[in-house]
């Protein structure tokens, strides 16, 4: 019989309540002398005993039994039935720990071992996720926006680190939807047709600041972020109470206490003067006049109605469609001659149907993108205050998203139709919108539940950016050159002087015939 090292220690240091009669009368005939250091016992002191370590004062029951995993009702009867379960320890004891793994060293093997997920690979652990989501039918949340992840970074910073303060004000102005709005108009403006909008043509020019086009996409571009950025802002200054209701939004920069709110009142206030004020100078005053309303809509009117009736969310996609029209308009005016160049014109004229098309686009755009988001975080809207169709009334929230989804499709088909883009668009914008019907049809059909929800705001997210971007790769005159060369036909221009040098020629023939005509008839007569 092999003795483990514990027993190799004096009767005195054991516990005779937790040895049989039988042990303890083979352990009192050994010697007192210490016995020889073996290979076990050398183990067992480097394991950490010897270094002054309490030593277990308890035998597991597996060590009274040839085979370790005798467990259960069998294992209590008999001599098993004296010995005490697994981990028994003297009272003010602690037990023992490895000193190469922390763990205990008589462990329960019974236990389940709790499952480290700290090596996960990143596609297991979504994985892992997703299965646990669905077995606890739980929605799975919209990832934070970028303005709470902007923040995070901040905290994470010095206090008195310039990079904190940058990426706190960063936050404040909602870099994405900022990003989104700047897209929309940029787009708008390159749909405008005009052959050479991008062109270094001074003449198409009135004012001494707008040398050439490209210097009022500029203008266009970094006026819409500014005032996007203060409309942003504004909202933010407005709800820091509300936002701290929401896991979506509660690490955002006021409501961490990351800025004050007089400096996010004041870079307001920077931000949107100096947005309109390039957009006043460097396009025309009517894409200004339409930028500072769009403010004061979404700050003063869309944040405080949230909280009183559901027609907020149609204020909101009016808000959305406007940048379009402000790109529209400063493409118009850039074309615009003297007489020709007063709002009504830009915004009334028949010329500004194709920017009241891409406007509507943005605000049908609204409903499929924003009804999805606020079904996963419905209970959140409504522990918050906020009146949405989410939790007050879900089958219409649903009704609302398809509804306007299929919209979509007669406002592409328009967009053809008043000469923006060519017919190619038509192909590419129906499988992208049809994409967008069908996950707001699911989302209908089950009312946001099975993931319908989370497909839709992602069908929503990748829709827009595909429909802009093609309908830029398709717009109307593009490829016409390109189309003719392929097929090896003239070009227009090429027809055009082609004609009048028929023209020409068949005049000066007949010139020469009727002056050959006169000279014969004064030489007969």
């Amino acid at each position: 019989m092999v003795l483990r090292p514990s027993l190799l220690r004096p009767v005195s240091a054991l516990d005779s309540r937790v040895l049989c009669s039988r042990c303890l009368s083979k352990l009192a005939r050994l010697p007192s002398a210490p016995p020889k250091r073996s290979f076990i016992v050398s183990a067992y002191l480097r394991s950490g005993v010897a270094d002054g370590q309490a030593a277990p004062r308890a035998f597991n029951k597996e060590y009274f039994s040839s085979n370790k995993t005798s467990t259960g009702a069998a294992a209590e009867k008999g001599v098993f039935a004296s010995v005490p379960k697994v981990n028994a320890i003297s009272a003010g004891e602690n037990a023992s720990i490895n000193s190469t793994s922390g763990t205990p060293l008589n462990e329960s093997l019974d236990e389940p071992i709790a499952s480290d997920h700290s090596q996960e690979l990143p596609h297991r652990r979504r994985k892992r996720l997703k299965d646990e989501s669905k077995d606890n039918g739980a929605e799975p949340v919209i990832p934070p926006d970028a303005s709470a992840q902007l923040s995070s970074i901040s905290s994470s910073l010095p206090a008195t680190s310039l990079r904190r303060k940058l990426a706190a004000y960063l936050a404040l102005t909602k870099p994405r939807l900022s990003f989104l709005i700047v897209l929309t108009t940029t787009s708008a403006y390159g749909l405008y047709p005009i052959s050479s909008l991008l062109a270094l043509d001074s003449a198409m020019t009135q004012l001494p600041t707008l040398s050439t086009s490209t210097l009022t996409f500029l203008y266009l571009t970094t006026g819409t972020f500014l005032s996007s950025s203060s409309a942003n802002t504004l909202n933010m200054y407005f709800e820091p109470q509300y936002d701290a209701r929401m896991s979506r939004t509660r690490n955002r920069p006021l409501v961490r206490g990351l800025l004050s709110r007089r400096a996010a009142l004041l870079f307001a206030i920077a931000t949107g003067a100096t947005g309109v004020a390039l957009l006043y100078f460097g396009t025309n005053p009517t894409v200004a006049a339409l930028s500072a309303a769009n403010i004061v809509l979404y700050a003063f009117i869309y944040t405080p109605l949230k909280r009183m009736h559901v027609i907020n969310t149609w204020v909101g996609a009016i808000v959305g469609g406007i940048p379009p029209m402000m790109g529209w308009v400063a493409a118009a005016g850039q074309n615009a001659t003297t007489g020709h160049d007063s709002w009504r014109d830009m915004l009334l004229s028949e010329n500004s149907l194709g920017g009241w098309l891409l406007a509507a686009l943005l605000f049908a755009w609204q409903f499929p993108h924003f009804n999805a988001l606020s079904h996963t975080i419905r209970e959140e809207y409504k522990a918050a205050g906020y009146k949405m169709m989410a939790w007050t009334n879900p089958a219409r929230n649903a009704r609302v998203a398809l509804r306007y989804s299929i919209l979509m499709f007669p406002i592409s088909f328009g967009l053809w139709w008043v000469g923006v883009v060519d017919k190619g668009f038509l192909v590419g914008s129906t499988l992208a919108n049809g994409w967008l019907v069908r996950e707001a049809y699911r989302f209908y059909k089950f009312q946001g539940a099975k993931g319908t929800a989370r497909g839709l705001f992602w069908a929503s997210v990748w829709q827009l950016p595909i429909l802009l971007v093609g309908a830029l790769v398709a717009k109307k005159g593009i490829w016409d050159g390109v189309w003719r060369r392929a097929m090896g036909e003239p070009d227009e221009d090429e027809d055009f002087y082609d004609e009048e040098e028929v023209e020409e020629d068949s005049t000066r023939h007949g010139n020469a015939v009727a002056l050959s005509t006169s000279t014969s008839v004064r030489s007969t007569a």
